[in-house]
């Protein structure tokens, strides 16, 4: 088992990490921005390091000080969250080249797996359906032209080394395909480095699917699905397990791939395989990998009862995996939204601030994961996510109807934040239905701005 850890991450995921590493008996180390230096997760570890400024390229994404840290205060292994360097294959070999232990898959799977190309190849090579387009990189737009024969209009243009839904431009015709190209080119290279293209065929209508992973490296098991469709400019906002689409046969088929791609690689730790869901063709297909732990995933211990965060610990500790996967069965559904220091109204602006008089939801089937505490400045520098709200129910219709009663009792005095959009969604027929899709939150919010206002 490890003895002490290096939380190389901030906010309501530090706070995650940190609880569990303590209920294991394992030491904590935090580091911090000189903006975070208050930060809940600084004062829940047992020891805190600065490792610079406030810019995340100095302090969160700085691998040489994160690394020093690490050594400086006896760690023996590091636990990167998710974000910031959490897919960064180069960070996870550094680690090991320290002689720490990476809480995560290797680099040359982050790496296999990060490249979404390679990705779509070992899915295949698994036997794993993906959506019809390249084969590999695109190489150069006259290339690009040829493989538009097969799939056809709407085409979706991705940046290989892309996440976090940027680096995706969306054509549908021949005109915006010549316009967009280039432009994909240049985000990717900037946001990236890489700039690197493949190109997908637009599944109108899809529901996004994820299944969640425990692997050891030699053994794997799913932790079922869950469904993330409800998103904006494709980040997501609601998430909830399991999905209400799946008949049980097409559930077995999918996770079952997942398991199969996680084996293929030799992955180990928790991972996430996500998938395009086809309502009409009632079909899968693979999109990519992320090889961290997700900021969903309370949605699936709710379900299951499994403490993934405590398994990746067990596992990086050199724990064969526990669980088999005839003890993982789902109970319930569980419903996450994403408490963002927002302001809906106004196009979800930032709003970040000082937190005044706070007032916590708690109850039955009631989890809040955040970084709050009254008086606590929201620093400007970073993603604007305060807190994850997890419900969980017998049914769906309970979930929600817990999830409405614990945003009543939620107060975050001091700032604006995504609460009354989720008030709004749970009183949607359609959210209501679960008669959903990738695309169907931004027609909404188009729809409905004026119930937004806090």
């Amino acid at each position: 088992m490890l003895k002490k850890l290096l939380v190389a991450n901030r906010g309501e995921i530090a706070v995650r990490v940190i609880r569990a590493a303590k209920d294991l008996g394992i030491k904590t180390v935090a580091v911090h921005s000189a903006a975070d230096a208050t930060s809940l997760h600084v004062l829940l570890a047992d020891e805190a390091v600065n490792i610079g400024p406030p810019a995340a390229k100095k302090s969160y994404l700085n691998i040489d000080a994160i690394i020093e840290a690490a050594k400086s205060t006896g760690c023996d292994s590091i636990h990167p969250g998710y974000g910031f360097l959490a897919e960064n294959a180069t960070f996870s070999d550094a680690v090991t080249a320290a002689g720490l232990v990476f809480v995560g898959p290797s680099g040359d799977a982050i790496r296999l797996m990060g490249d979404k190309v390679s990705a779509r190849s070992a899915a295949a090579a698994a036997g794993v359906p993906v959506v019809p387009g390249s084969t590999g990189r695109v190489e150069g737009i006259e290339a690009a032209r040829h493989i538009l024969i097969d799939t056809g209009f709407p085409v979706m243009i991705k940046a290989a080394a892309g996440g976090g839904g940027r680096g995706i431009r969306i054509a549908n015709n021949l005109a915006e395909f010549e316009q967009a190209f280039p432009q994909a080119e240049a985000e990717a290279l900037a946001a990236f480095g890489d700039g690197g293209l493949y190109m997908e065929k637009v599944i109108g209508k899809a529901r996004h699917i994820e299944v969640q992973v425990l692997a050891d490296g030699k053994h794997a098991i799913h932790c079922y699905e869950r469904e993330c469709s409800l998103q904006r400019r494709r980040q997501k906002v609601w998430e909830e397990a399991p999905s209400r689409a799946l008949s049980e046969e097409l559930r077995e088929e999918l996770c079952g791939s997942a398991v199969a791609l996680a084996k293929a690689v030799g992955y180990s730790g928790a991972g996430t395989v996500e998938y395009l869901y086809d309502d009409e063709a009632n079909r899968f297909y693979f999109i990519e990998m992320n090889t961290r732990i997700q900021v969903e995933h309370p949605v699936t211990e709710a379900i299951t009862g499994i403490d993934l965060v405590s398994e990746m610990l067990r596992i990086a500790g050199g724990e064969p995996l526990r669980i088999r996967q005839k003890d993982v069965s789902v109970r319930g559904h569980a419903i996450e939204v994403r408490i963002n220091a927002e302001d809906p109204s106004k196009d979800f602006a930032p709003f970040p601030g000082t937190v005044g008089d706070l007032r916590l939801p708690g109850g039955p089937g009631v989890r809040f994961d955040s970084m709050l505490y009254p008086g606590y400045q929201v620093p400007p520098f970073y993603d604007s996510l305060l807190a994850k709200l997890i419900v969980h129910g017998e049914t769906r219709e309970a979930a929600i109807t817990r999830l409405v009663r614990a945003l009543g009792e939620l107060k975050i005095d001091g700032m604006k934040t995504t609460k009354p959009l989720f008030l709004a969604l749970a009183a949607d027929p359609s959210v209501q239905a679960g008669d959903v899709h990738t695309r169907w939150l931004e027609g909404w919010l188009n729809d409905n701005a004026a119930k937004l206002a806090d």
